[in-house]
């Protein structure tokens, strides 16, 4: 095991509390900014409506602003940038860049999550571009902010594990452009497995709730790097 695979068992090191773990270098701070201004972005193009020709010019800019960006350097996958050994270990590289909780990552609400006694706690907020029913968050988002949030609540249990199932009840309309708060609880460890239960709240309004079971792999977390590469 390297030290790329020993930093990726201490998972949990960016989530230690309810703060925002500041960037780890003046890369990710960088990539952090640009990562705002595409949630942004994004933001004002499913809620505005300017002239055709505008937004024709706006693609044209972002097409060579992506074309221009695309001939830096490029790592591929958290393992990769984690054994370069220039950007973090394997959590703080997570930390950017998990598509649920990573402040480098654009589609990321992002999902913050931190341990306080028998229990994880999560807060997130979605805006416009995650709206399912009017006004509410996409079902599916809800979902899969479950699946991060109750995967970092594993720590509770001690081992990192893959999802099993995650059993998901809609209680009522989860609002856009608020405040989530989320509770998890350890159920049960039960060899390889874990359960996990938690919760959603909009205010005082339980929104959703969710029981998930997590099964660490055979061969450990580790053996996924082997099957990446003989893909």
């Amino acid at each position: 095991m390297d030290n790329a695979d020993k930093d990726m068992s201490d998972f949990d090191n960016p989530f230690a509390s309810e703060e925002i773990s500041p960037a780890f270098s003046e890369e990710w701070e960088a990539k952090r900014r640009v990562a705002a201004a595409i949630r942004d972005l994004t933001e004002v193009l499913v809620t505005s409506s300017p002239y055709t020709g505008k937004m024709h010019a706006i693609a044209a800019q972002l097409e060579e602003t992506a074309a221009d960006f695309a001939q830096s350097p490029r790592v591929y996958g958290r393992l990769e940038w984690t054994r370069s050994q220039q950007h973090g270990s394997f959590g703080q590289v997570s930390h950017e860049l998990n598509p649920l909780a990573g402040y480098s990552n654009p589609i990321a609400p992002p999902v913050t999550t931190w341990l306080e006694g028998d229990k994880a706690l999560g807060r997130c907020c979605c805006g416009w571009a995650y709206e399912g029913p009017p006004g509410s968050v996409h079902g599916g988002f809800i979902a899969a902010i479950f699946d991060q949030f109750m995967g970092m609540a594993q720590k509770l249990g001690g081992q990192p594990g893959m999802t099993g199932y995650l059993h998901v009840n809609y209680h009522n309309r989860t609002p856009l452009n608020t405040t989530l708060n989320m509770e998890a609880q350890l159920v049960k460890v039960e060899g390889r497995k874990t359960v996990i239960s938690a919760q959603m709240f909009a205010g005082d309004t339980m929104t959703a709730s969710c029981e998930a079971l997590f099964v660490e792999p055979r061969k450990g977390i580790y053996s996924l790097e082997a099957q990446q590469q003989e893909q």
